[in-house]
């Protein structure tokens, strides 16, 4: 949902305690970025990427610039998804954000993981997403 057309959302999410996350984009306009500051908690998702999700070779260039532009708006953590799925992405995001967001991959190791699999395989995957160094 865009943030221009959140009010209901915004209005049913806090009345049951929830924290609303919103996704920032790099086409997003600094008016846009301001007022997905405001109005979520938790976290800001901030798109490495415009198009679709999936693992990608690396991270976009445009990833870095979309988090120094959404610092201006808030001191919540922003996290950056869309495309990461290696150590090197996860390092890389960690040098600019303060969480990488893994979605696709994990999807595709569980459905390719033999009955009863999944887990374990997740939770190699997940563990070598750690064995680069971040550089602050």
């Amino acid at each position: 949902m865009i943030v221009e057309e959140a009010d209901e959302y915004l209005a049913q999410v806090h009345r049951h305690g929830l924290a609303p996350i919103f996704l920032a984009a790099p086409t997003s306009t600094d008016r846009r970025l301001e007022k997905i500051a405001k109005v979520s908690k938790g976290f800001i998702y901030a798109i490495s990427r415009t198009g679709i999700t999936g693992a990608q070779q690396n991270v976009a260039a445009d990833a870095r610039r979309l988090v120094e532009r959404l610092r201006r708006f808030t001191q919540l953590p922003i996290a950056v998804g869309f495309g990461i799925s290696t150590p090197e992405h996860v390092a890389e995001v960690g040098e600019f954000a303060d969480a990488a967001v893994i979605g696709t991959a994990i999807v595709a190791l569980i459905e390719k993981a033999a009955p009863g699999h999944a887990p374990a395989n997740v939770a190699g995957f997940l563990q070598g997403l750690t064995q680069v160094p971040v550089r602050k």
